[in-house]
């Protein structure tokens, strides 16, 4: 059901009805019917919820059951290897940035990315590597997060506690 004009809005529907021509056929002057009564204003209306904000592009953390038992076996054969090893974290932030780019330039899936296995615990107790720890970071700030499905923990034969899978999604198109 349309709702009835504003007595402003009649005024100004009236000016636009003056000005237009009928594109076929004759003009007609007969006036709108006027409306018996005015129907009554609907109340307004709480305001709709506000879109929620669009999320800055985060690596994926979840990958369908297949991809997951791949890795988890060290089914899966990496399309490149990056080695941290020896880096400071300038360099190592520079280095995976790089290769990240080449990756997706080259349409890989799978980047193993080699941080370097802790030292034993019972050698002494020293935390975990400036490098290992600063990655998630890295990877969900980076440029290239929204390329990235998931990070997994590597397989032993990839290099274990000591590697990192990441997984890069699928370019369409």
């Amino acid at each position: 059901m349309a709702r009835r004009l504003a007595p402003d809005e009649k005024a100004l529907w009236a000016k636009v009805i003056a000005t237009v021509r009928p594109l076929h056929g004759g003009a007609t002057d007969e006036p709108l019917p006027e409306p018996d009564a005015p129907a009554p204003r609907p109340q307004p209306r709480a305001p709709a919820r506000p879109a929620p904000a669009p999320r800055p592009a985060e690596p994926g953390t979840t990958l369908d059951g297949s991809w997951d038992r791949r890795l988890s076996r060290g089914l899966v054969q990496p399309d490149l290897t990056v080695d941290l090893h020896g880096h400071n974290l300038a360099d190592a932030y520079a280095l995976l940035d790089s290769r990240l780019e080449q990756a997706v330039a080259m349409g890989a899936r799978v980047l193993l990315l080699i941080t370097g296995k802790p030292p034993r615990e019972d050698a002494r107790p020293v935390k975990r590597g400036a490098i290992r720890a600063a990655v998630g970071d890295w990877l969900q700030a980076s440029r290239h997060a929204g390329s990235i499905a998931a990070v997994r923990s590597a397989h032993p034969r990839h290099g274990g506690q000591g590697a990192l899978y990441i997984i890069l999604r699928r370019q369409r198109g």
